[in-house]
């Protein structure tokens, strides 16, 4: 038997984009650059149905690097930002992603004109989930960048962007979205499933026995990103990853350093909660550093101990806030850092009652999972059907998202509304 369908039958899991036909969906196009601001990752999807009865076939995927030094330009902005250069990236990143948009329809040998839409979450600037007050106004807000209005007007094709902001609007932290493709892809009667994406920051989501109002999700804390940051930085830029966990597998965790990071107020905070790079980028990244120096922690441990409290924090949140809710059959991995084996291996041991996969395991791409997301989000806006997950970003109501740039096929486009 094919181990990818002796595994399926052993944990009853039976992907939906498996076991339907896409003979007659709609190509749709998903764009997003990730918290790791590495590059533009794009999937083309075949789509079809409504709702939460749509289903998904990965055409292709493929992530295109950004530019050298434009990651360090994004980041400082997210930062220390100033208004014209924030103004002037999100039209340079436009284009980037127009170009993304043509480049993964030629690498999958389909027309331009075959697409019938495009959703870009494009990339994310700056994220503030905690409510600050403004008078009589309770503020939370989110920024993401990369001009839709580029992406419709290089590509001709209609694009559905900024999905955050209506969540946020309706009183929700406008993350985490992907619960709703978690669901699609990842429910199963009678079961409960965990679903992680470990990208520059963690989210999970619970799918309790099938039923999408039960649904729990919330990012845990660090993913990539604190790990890169401090690999980039100890071997002076010479490697911008730790690929497979190799390095981290050689060190030994820090029992100081690793009590003071878990010991961050968001990993014991309850959900709904959302995280990015303001609380786990370059701060602590300084801080770890300053106690790396201090403590005298080699490099190779440093790695390590970053490395398991990515695993760690998972753990954490799964145990304190998921398994008191009820029982998990299975946990399933995905993102960038389902390929690094040292993460996989503690967070195994970390909760060996349960067994963990990576998404490969049941025939789905670990790192195309995001750009489907968006893909899907965008078709069910143009249908004018919610796909946020209100249980997990803490809206008030189902809301549907996005805002639309027209391309030459919106009026063709409108005749998928209900």
């Amino acid at each position: 038997m094919n181990p990818v369908r002796k595994l399926r039958k052993k944990i009853g899991h039976t992907p939906s984009i498996i076991r339907k036909s896409f003979s007659n969906g709609v190509k749709v196009l998903g764009l997003i650059s990730g918290t790791s601001t590495d590059g533009i990752d794009a999937a083309l999807v075949d789509i079809k149905g409504k709702g939460l009865n749509s289903s998904l076939n990965l055409i292709a995927y493929k992530t295109y690097p950004y530019p050298k030094g434009l990651k360090e330009r994004i980041i400082d902005a997210s930062l220390e930002g100033k208004v014209d250069e924030i103004c002037h990236l999100n039209f340079y990143l436009g284009e980037l992603f127009s170009d993304a948009a043509k480049a993964i329809a030629k690498d999958a040998r389909v027309k331009m004109e075959d697409i019938g839409l495009i959703g870009s979450h494009g990339q994310t600037i700056h994220h503030i989930p905690d409510i600050k007050k403004e008078g009589k106004f309770s503020i939370r807000s989110t920024m993401q960048i990369a001009e839709p209005s580029v992406i419709a007007e290089r590509t001709g094709i209609t694009v559905v962007a900024d999905f955050r902001p209506r969540d946020i609007a309706a009183g929700g932290e406008g993350a985490p979205l992907t619960p709703y493709l978690h669901y699609i892809l990842f429910n199963q009667p009678k079961k409960s499933t965990v679903v992680v994406n470990i990208g520059g920051i963690s989210n999970i989501t619970y799918i309790p026995d099938r039923d999408f109002n039960k649904i729990a999700a919330f990012d845990t804390g660090p993913g990539n990103m604190l790990i890169d940051a401090l690999v980039q930085n100890l071997t002076n830029g010479k490697k911008g990853i730790d690929k497979g966990g190799a390095i981290a597998s050689k060190g030994n965790i820090n029992d100081n350093l690793i009590s003071h990071l878990m010991s961050h107020p968001f990993i014991n905070k309850r959900p709904p909660k959302t995280t990015g790079r303001e609380a786990f980028g370059a701060v602590m990244l300084k801080d770890v550093l300053r106690i790396i120096k201090n403590k005298r922690i080699s490099a190779e441990d440093a790695i390590a101990t970053v490395t398991a409290f990515t695993a760690f924090s998972i753990i954490h949140n799964i145990k304190r806030f998921i398994l008191s809710r009820g029982d998990v059959d299975a946990i399933f991995v995905g993102g960038g850092g389902s390929r690094n084996k040292t993460i996989l291996k503690l967070m195994q041991e970390a909760i060996d009652s349960i067994p963990i996969f990576v998404f490969e395991d049941v025939g789905y791409n670990s790192k195309a999972i995001e750009a489907m997301a968006f893909a899907l989000f965008a078709y069910e806006t143009i249908q004018n059907i919610p796909s946020n997950c209100p249980t997990a970003t803490g809206a008030r109501h189902s809301v549907v998202m996005g805002k639309i740039a027209p391309g030459k096929n919106f009026a063709k486009l409108l005749l998928f509304r209900t």
